[in-house]
């Protein structure tokens, strides 16, 4: 299943066509998650919201995404991974107008749950589809595209609510400004919805479904023919052999796979990357920042995020998933010790802005992609749907967490800069101690599974 130019270009051109439509999912995620953080100020003078309540607004939607990660992977076994793609795609359009038409704060936080149902559904259903489409040899760059999406949409909805910013006065931020800032998520959304109509079902899960016929018309423009019949009947065969229960998952062999993917998707969240990405500007401000120059300082969080996610896809076939992730954490610790350092000695300005950009670039060329690569890889195929809303349903867990809890770290409402910054540094310690455990998770425990079909790495677990 190494061919992935059997028949040409147009083998090539299919499989990255499949790619980017599903890693529109990915966009959504970062477009309608980051849009908070133009929102925010705007919202907290409106409805008047303390730190609690800030923590609220913005963690609503990922009591959606909770919902929507742990019921998708069943819907997805059952009806089919591409027709749960198209529900999130509706589900973000509803929620981009509902909440930029909400008169009070309980309205806003509802259609953010409702979109967050869309993220959390995609968010494990858009690297599930490019896993169970792309050849191995190329499997890690093309999940990690999901990824390199996330961030596209997180980077460009900072420029949008910058410009959104500078149409008006402050009063008319507060009153209208804001709204704007949610509505224009109508637009990708309308866009993934209409793309999603012109791709083919997963042919895993077709064949899983007794549709082969269907999966082979698939399978043929992926691989070229005669591979096409080698990769089917190596996924019909291990399907022969698999129970398809949820049980079989915590069972010896697999029941690993389910921790390193637990683990994994908990990790990447509880060392700090959505404290940085929801809350920069109140990190900056913590240590010493005007309120412009941290407005600054977070549009480069995400033109460097954006960069070095292509540093990812890169080297994540050539070096593979363990060794890029082991440089990454590395990087993420000495970093996150710089933060914590500078907050500690009072240190402020441009050596805190070079640690929480040295912790960026880390973060965007490891642990951003790679556990989305992991999780969509290491499961069953009968049973792959349903252990990833498992995972990812850990990883908004995770996400909530943060969200809610960063703000009321930071003591963001105080005044006295000392208290601002032994939150900081209390803050930040805490990320470190997460990422320290995580460097040594990754060297004793997690596989390597670079250039391994799905069925390969599904069986290495079982020997």
């Amino acid at each position: 299943m190494n061919q992935v130019t059997t028949s040409g270009a147009s083998t090539t051109g299919f499989v990255i066509k499949l790619t980017v439509v599903a890693a529109l999912g990915g966009f959504l995620f970062g477009y309608d998650t980051a849009v908070v953080s133009g929102v925010i100020p705007f919202i907290t003078t409106k409805f008047v919201l303390d730190d609690k309540l800030v923590g609220y607004a913005v963690s609503s939607a990922i009591v959606g995404c909770i919902i929507g990660s742990l019921t998708a992977g069943s819907l997805s076994d059952k009806l089919g991974r591409k027709k749960v793609l198209i529900f999130t795609a509706v589900l973000f359009a509803i929620s981009s107008i509902g909440a930029a038409l909400a008169t009070g704060l309980s309205g806003f936080i509802l259609f953010r749950v409702v979109g967050g149902i869309g993220i959390g559904a995609a968010s494990m259903l858009s690297p599930l589809y490019i896993s169970e489409v792309a050849p191995a040899k190329i499997r890690g760059k093309l999940v990690s595209i999901y990824q390199l999406a996330i961030v596209i949409g997180i980077l460009i909805i900072y420029f949008v609510n910058y410009g959104i910013a500078g149409l008006g006065t402050d009063a008319w931020k507060v009153e209208t400004g804001w709204r704007y800032m949610i509505a224009s998520g109508f637009i990708p959304s309308a866009l993934f919805l209409g793309l999603l109509f012109i791709v083919p079902e997963s042919p895993r899960w077709l064949i899983k479904n007794l549709r082969r016929a269907e999966a082979m018309d698939t399978l043929e423009r992926l691989n070229g023919k005669e591979e096409a019949i080698a990769v089917a009947n190596e996924i019909e065969s291990t399907l022969n052999v698999e129970e398809g229960t949820v049980g079989e998952l915590f069972k010896p062999g697999l029941r690993m796979a389910m921790i390193v993917g637990i683990f994994l998707a908990l990790f990447s969240q509880i060392t700090g990357i959505n404290a940085i990405i929801y809350y920069a500007p109140i990190i900056f401000k913590n240590a010493g920042f005007t309120s412009s120059n941290a407005l600054g300082a977070t549009a480069l969080v995400g033109i460097i995020n954006f960069i070095f996610t292509w540093v990812a896809i890169g080297f994540i076939d050539k070096m593979g998933r363990k060794s890029l992730l082991l440089w990454g954490v590395g990087g993420m610790i000495l970093s996150l010790a710089g933060v914590a350092f500078c907050f500690y000695a009072r240190v402020e300005g441009i050596w805190v802005v070079g640690c929480i950009f040295l912790y960026i670039a880390c973060f965007a060329a490891s642990l951003g992609p790679i556990p989305w690569v992991i999780i969509s890889e290491i499961f069953p195929t009968k049973t792959r749907g349903v252990a990833m809303s498992i995972a990812t349903t850990v990883l908004w867990i995770g996400t909530f967490l943060i969200s809610l809890f960063t703000p009321i770290l930071l003591h963001s409402e105080s005044k006295d800069q000392n208290v601002l910054a032994d939150a900081g540094f209390h803050t930040f310690l805490i990320f470190l101690f997460f990422a320290v455990f995580l460097w040594l998770f990754t060297k004793f425990v997690i596989p390597e599974t670079k250039q391994k079909t799905l069925e390969e790495i599904e069986l290495s677990w079982k020997k």
